[in-house]
């Protein structure tokens, strides 16, 4: 199994997110893929909990990059990078399923078909990879989860952030992510107690990970923040 960490170069590990995005302002675009790969597996974990189609997913996570990456100067160095990026991304989700929502709305009946085409016939890389029945079962039993009880639990138990981190890239109140956390919990206890791998459930591939910095950097490289 290819894990992100050995996806990043050896030389940039050391360096923090504060301290990269400080280079980037002045100058040095080509860190951005440091910025890319370091947070495309936990970006693509949240937002799958939102919206359980890969491919839009991926086209968020550009979104998302894009416009932290024109907006780096407006970064205040006091907060954590990840979860000012994260909630760049939950925001992008949210406006789509409004904006699915909307449209749906204009175009009931055709958009049904649609819709149950998707939930019935999709099969996405993830579920080929994850053919053994076990994770099949906690893949299903997870994306089963209503959404905000989904993007919590992975935010906080896959993602193994901190509540504060959660409370600010959900905007939540503490009581809500415990809440949302527990009946998460109770919902999954019965397939979830022993068996959730953080390294094993919702994978961010290296090929897809390299799709994702080129597809990217090609925009960031036309952008001028400086």
């Amino acid at each position: 199994m290819i894990r992100l960490d050995d996806q990043e170069d050896i030389a940039t590990k050391s360096l923090d997110d504060s301290k990269i995005v400080q280079e980037i302002l002045e100058g040095k675009k080509d860190l951005y893929t440091v910025i890319i790969r370091r947070y495309n597996q936990r970006l693509f974990r949240i937002g799958l909990s939102i919206i359980d189609d890969e491919s839009v997913i991926e086209e968020i996570m550009q979104i998302a990059y894009i416009k932290a990456y024109e907006n780096l100067e407006k970064f205040r160095f006091e907060a954590r990078f990840s979860t000012w990026l994260i909630r760049i991304l939950v925001n992008e989700s949210l406006m789509y399923l409004k904006r699915r929502e909307q449209t749906y709305k204009r175009s009931k009946n055709h958009l049904e078909t649609d819709v149950l085409q998707s939930s019935v016939e999709y099969n996405t890389p993830l579920k080929e990879m994850l053919n053994s029945e076990l994770r099949t079962a906690l893949e299903s039993s997870i994306k089963a989860l209503p959404e905000k009880y989904r993007t919590v639990f992975i935010v906080r138990v896959i993602e193994n952030m901190s509540v504060a981190e959660t409370m600010e890239c959900l905007e939540l109140t503490e009581a809500s992510v415990k809440v949302r956390l527990n009946r998460a919990k109770i919902m999954l206890r019965n397939k979830l107690n022993s068996y959730v791998q953080n390294e094993e459930i919702m994978q961010f591939y290296k090929p897809r990970c390299d799709k994702m910095v080129d597809a990217v950097m090609k925009k960031v490289l036309q952008i001028d923040i400086t």
